[in-house]
């Protein structure tokens, strides 16, 4: 393993093909999409009394269950987190005009492309489900009526795509308004006291727990609820995945504060720990959306700090033992975001195509992960990585990988 930890987290080795790159939050973005495609794998085998998901397997796991709920936690969070980062890199690079067109092939393309092929699968494995596994009769799915839309596993491209527009419309007004620089001059500072601060978990924690807490739908076991049948996007995604884009956008124009993040690694794991255990035994006992105080804003508070904490923790970590250049790193952090894009087909098939086999959960968890993943790497080394797709999706590579 390279001796990261002696190198300031901003600085790749020398040995690096492409030294602008920062690998230790390549490596988180890439770690969030992958560990999404484990998310989706336990969902089939979480316990419950009504049926949420395609199919549900005959053999159910708490521990699988609780791996959901914790994954759940800070992934999205911290995937959101790093694209505002990298978003606000690219727009220094390429300007605005550049921005738009850059996020426009690598974000709507695959979004435009790629949902209908998805939600076909989706509906023929669907259909395939009730009258294989349930024994039912196949229905055509309803046509999509504005502004319910079922963007399936793919809503994050569509946020993505909003959280760029907000934030271009907000920057060119306050650009517009602040000629001389003073008011961007004071957010930077307001945002690095606060970062520099040991309550930034909570700081940050806010917006979301509000959001939550005045939902009378929020059902804590799911986390902040995903926009994923609507084109409206819910108010608590805008919570908590408008706060940590805009934490990362504010984070790249001030790199070096990473450091401060990269410092406070181990308190913010053991901090994310316990709420993490707090969250789990508050959501576990609770499993409505009806919440009466005060354990409702208990859970809220919990849960946003339960977040904000673990993705701190996370890319503390990754600053801490992963800033140095790895190959395999690199191409598992490219490689993820085609996995993530075509996973949720080949995962359902291979859930209900085990369903209602008898073996251990432990077996048939492996297999559904040892089958999908070799599988998608596979179709990602020969299909995607040197052709035009892998161009849209991570930019154009030479050969030799670099």
């Amino acid at each position: 393993m390279e001796q990261a930890a002696a190198s300031p987290p901003v600085t790749p080795q020398a040995r690096d093909p492409a030294p602008e790159r920062l690998h230790a939050l390549d490596a988180v973005r890439g770690g969030a999409l992958l560990l999404g495609i484990v998310y989706h794998a336990t969902i089939s085998f979480i316990p419950t009394t009504q049926r949420f998901w395609i199919v549900e397997d005959l053999n159910r796991s708490d521990t699988l269950a609780v791996l959901f709920f914790v994954s759940h936690v800070f992934r999205m969070t911290t995937f959101f987190l790093i694209a505002g980062f990298f978003a606000h890199m690219s727009f220094h690079r390429r300007g605005s005009a550049g921005f738009i067109k850059d996020r426009l092939i690598r974000i709507a393309v695959p979004l435009v492309v790629a949902w209908p092929f998805v939600y076909a699968a989706l509906h023929a494995l669907i259909a395939w489900s009730v009258s294989f596994v349930y024994g039912g009769r196949p229905r055509l799915p309803p046509f999509p009526t504005f502004p319910n839309f079922p963007l399936t596993h793919l809503w994050f491209l569509y946020v993505l795509l909003e959280l760029y527009a907000v934030t271009l419309l907000v920057r060119w007004v306050i650009a517009a308004l602040d000629c001389a620089g003073r008011l961007r001059t004071g957010i930077d500072r307001v945002f690095a006291a606060a970062l520099r601060s040991p309550l930034a978990p909570l700081v940050f924690a806010v917006p979301v727990a509000l959001a939550v807490v005045t939902d009378q739908r929020w059902f804590m076991w799911f986390g902040v609820r995903t926009p994923d049948f609507s084109f409206i996007t819910n108010a608590q995604a805008w919570a908590g995945y408008g706060t940590a884009f805009g934490v990362g956008w504010l984070l790249h124009r001030q790199i070096d504060l990473l450091h401060t993040v990269q410092r406070r690694w181990l308190l913010n794991l053991v901090l994310a720990v316990v709420l993490t255990v707090a969250s789990l035994v508050i959501a576990a006992t609770h499993l409505t959306p009806a919440m009466d105080w005060p354990i409702k804003p208990i859970g809220a508070a919990c849960y946003a700090l339960a977040s904000w904490t673990a993705t701190l923790a996370v890319i503390g970590l990754a600053l801490r033992f992963l800033a140095g250049f790895s190959a395999t790193r690199r191409y598992v952090a490219d490689a993820s975001y085609w996995l993530y894009i075509i996973h949720l087909p080949l995962v359902v098939l291979l859930q209900i195509v085990i369903a209602r086999l008898g073996w251990p959960w432990p077996v048939k968890f492996a297999l559904i992960l040892g089958v999908s993943f070799p599988v998608m790497f596979a179709s990602y080394h020969w299909l995607v990585r040197t052709t035009v797709i892998g161009a849209v999706l991570n930019g154009r590579r030479s050969r030799n990988g670099a």
